[in-house]
């Protein structure tokens, strides 16, 4: 097993129970106590967990700390891929959309190597770099510009200034947090208005986001639950949340977690 796909299940384990024993993480991951103690000492040095005598416990996330792309990009791993693919499939060849900074829609961005004749407006230098890489002619790839954020994305008045002379079919948009009644949210305060903006350019706001952001509140509030045309996320979503997001959502996609995938397209939900 990879360490990042480790470090993910080690972080789901924390987040579900509030804190793990290293013996338990060794039944679970089916590797020594040395390899978990090792991956709780990575998780613990980017904050993402604490690590105490004998495991780890879960830390509080205040609502203006953002982290890192790279802290974010070990995280529910097998859900951010399902998620991206079922993504892709909504960009028809000739579009223009706008995608986000964050790991959900740089790893969208792998996804979209088939879709002919695009156009791509993105403020992350991640997704940038990924199309980019394509090579493609029939590809165009319009960078926003703008400080860079701890998640690489560019914000600020430059960003904002360069989103609201553009127009496109859609934006797809990962967020660090849902909520009932905060909607989506962010840490950044910039991040907020530079996505604000790329809401009002888009005709369609399209939501990518595991389970795990549900419940989450940073600090600057993007936009409200009802603003999203379609929300797609994994099946280990809460209940309640599904219910709140199929009555304030236009559309909710739901995708089988991937340990218990057998046939995503006969297991789909649509709320």
């Amino acid at each position: 097993m990879l360490a990042q796909v480790r470090q993910a299940r080690i972080l789901d384990e924390v987040r579900r129970s509030g804190g793990v024993r290293v013996a338990d993480l060794t039944a679970i991951l089916g590797v020594s106590d040395m390899t978990v103690r090792r991956d709780l000492e990575v998780l613990d040095r980017k904050g993402l967990l604490a690590k105490v005598h004998g495991g780890a416990t879960a830390v509080e996330t205040a609502s203006a700390i953002e982290p890192d792309f790279e802290a974010k990009s070990v995280r529910e791993l097998p859900e951010k891929e399902a998620i991206a693919e079922r993504a892709a499939t909504l960009v028809r060849p000739g579009m223009a959309i706008a995608i986000t900074a964050g790991t959900t829609t740089w790893t969208l961005a792998r996804h979209l190597a088939n879709v002919a004749d695009l156009t791509v407006v993105t403020n992350s230098l991640k997704v940038a770099e990924v199309l980019n890489h394509q090579q493609r002619r029939d590809l165009t790839v319009v960078l926003t510009g703008g400080l860079r954020t701890p998640s690489d994305g560019l914000v600020g008045p430059i960003a904002v200034q360069a989103i609201r002379s553009l127009r496109v079919d859609m934006v797809i948009m990962g967020v660090h947090g849902l909520d009932e009644h905060a909607g989506l949210t962010t840490p950044n305060l910039m991040e907020a208005e530079t996505n604000r903006a790329l809401v009002e350019s888009a005709r369609r706001l399209v939501v990518v986001a595991d389970h795990t952001k549900w419940g989450v509140v940073g600090l600057a509030q993007i936009a409200p639950l009802r603003a999203v045309s379609t929300l797609i996320t994994d099946d280990r979503l809460d209940p309640h949340a599904a219910a709140v997001l199929a009555d304030q959502v236009g559309e909710v996609i739901i995708i089988p977690t991937p340990d218990d995938q057998t046939d995503a397209a006969d297991h789909e939900e649509n709320a």
